[in-house]
């Protein structure tokens, strides 16, 4: 069968499926195995949506899985209808990021059963992603990188909860909302400095947090070092510490982009200061 034979059979499955759910609603149907034909109609969307993704009509496909999961919700079948919207939300992702994708990722979260939270928190991520990539909004980007983080940090998922608050902490210091940075990147060095798996990442984390507090006020910087230092000893040799005790910066290593917009804003700081010492 050619595409568009595929095609033509998967809408005459979407008139099938609607005549039955039309069909489950009458009186007697209610009566007498209503249920049963929105379990047929189910089906019937189901394999229609197979077909439009076969054929690559992604709005089509996403729409027939929507059909599918609000039946299943119908039946009281969260779990099926959490699984029908995920597939509906990857089908609209391929043909509108913009549009229908980001409201039935939103319907996932919100029917997925009770119990099953490293699920929504990787959705969670999703609908950040695409904030974050397609439709660049930061603001709601980070939302969803916290929400996720909590999903995680329910299931004691630390690690995975630690790379959506890296997320945000990068993403709060770019707006200036050091603070907010500073307590994120104390909290998860705290957190890995006695694993040994982790605590080689301490150091970066204290010295991004250094870093914001410099930009901030250099007293309280120094006075963060040394209290990062008091806490994690393995800081004091490290590149990150020495760096910022000298601040020739590219002189001791190469600097990722976040580093050096970091750096540039203290420069900025420092010069603030000084211009207005010398009025």
């Amino acid at each position: 069968m050619d595409n568009s034979g595929k095609e033509r059979e998967a809408v005459q499955l979407m008139a099938d499926a609607e005549k039955r759910v039309k069909a489950s609603q009458s009186f007697l149907r209610g009566l007498f195995g209503g249920n049963n034909k929105v379990e047929e109609a189910c089906e019937m969307y189901a394999r229609a949506a197979n077909m439009f993704k076969m054929v690559k009509n992604w709005s089509a496909a996403g729409n027939a899985f929507c059909q599918a999961a609000k039946l299943h919700m119908q039946l009281q079948s969260k779990h099926d209808a959490a699984t029908s919207f995920v597939d509906a939300g990857n089908a609209f992702k391929k043909a509108d990021p913009q549009g229908e994708c980001l409201t039935t990722w939103w319907r996932y979260v919100q029917v997925y059963p009770r119990g099953r939270f490293t699920i929504a928190a990787k959705h969670h991520i999703t609908i950040a992603e695409i904030y974050e990539t397609e439709l660049v909004d930061i603001e709601k980007a980070i939302a969803h990188y916290e929400q996720s983080a909590d999903y995680y940090k329910g299931e004691e998922s630390n690690s995975s909860a630690n790379k959506c608050l890296l997320k945000v902490a990068g993403y709060v210091a770019q707006l200036e909302q050091y603070q907010r940075a500073i307590e994120i990147y104390e909290q998860i060095g705290t957190s890995t400095m006695d694993n040994p798996m982790l605590k080689y990442s301490a150091k970066e984390y204290f010295f991004k947090a250094a870093l914001c507090h410099f930009i901030v006020d250099e007293l309280n910087a120094k006075l963060a070092v040394e209290k990062y230092e008091e806490m994690f000893p393995a800081f004091t040799d490290s590149r990150e510490c020495k760096l910022l005790k000298v601040k020739e910066f590219d002189s001791i290593s190469r600097l990722d982009q976040w580093l050096t917009t970091m750096l540039l804003r203290i420069k900025k700081s420092f010069q603030g200061d000084v211009e207005g010492d010398l009025k």
